[in-house]
């Protein structure tokens, strides 16, 4: 008869009826702990169906589409713009080695200047045009061609290309 008082005290059913007895049965840590007075609000969806609810946009960060914002320290154009010339000046410089045998420094003393001012015009404003309309290169990234790709190749590119003329320099002549 002890055994079956005592699993009518720990049924949710009828509850606990002695304090005492029921503390030597049960472990602390499994009472869960129910707090008197609690605050509770419910609101039923039945009667605001009838309502439209507002559809959230979801809002675009803001772009700042001032020229000194895009070519500031932390901006997204010097970055690209320089590693985007880095590439293209990375490239050009080994395949005129490859073609001619002249170094980088030969390359600059016979006629690079113009077109490496040529070039730098055309990229820079290349570049710059889609900046000062709004348009991120992170909108536009998929697939392989991400945009964190375009900035690491850029930055492997003026490595490539700082490392190109030093090592030219100390050997006196063409890398390749």
């Amino acid at each position: 008869m002890a055994a079956v008082s005592s699993v009518m005290l720990l049924s949710p059913a009828t509850g606990p009826t002695k304090r005492s007895s029921l503390k030597q049965f049960l472990v602390p840590s499994y009472v869960p702990s129910l707090k008197r007075n609690a605050n509770f609000r419910v609101s039923s969806m039945a009667e605001d169906s009838k309502k439209e609810q507002p559809k959230s946009i979801p809002l675009k960060p803001k772009v700042s589409t001032n020229f000194s914002d895009i070519l500031a320290f932390s901006g997204p154009g010097p970055e690209r713009i320089n590693g985007r010339l880095a590439m293209i000046g990375f490239v050009t410089a080994i395949g005129v080695e490859l073609a001619n045998g002249q170094d980088l420094y030969a390359q600059i003393q016979t006629g690079g200047i113009p077109w490496f001012i040529g070039t730098s015009v055309l990229l820079s404003a290349a570049s710059l045009i889609p900046l000062l309309k709004g348009v991120r290169v992170e909108s536009k990234s998929n697939g392989p061609m991400t945009s964190d790709a375009e900035l690491w190749n850029g930055r492997f590119a003026m490595l490539g290309l700082v490392a190109l003329a030093l090592t030219e320099y100390v050997k006196g002549g063409a890398l390749v």
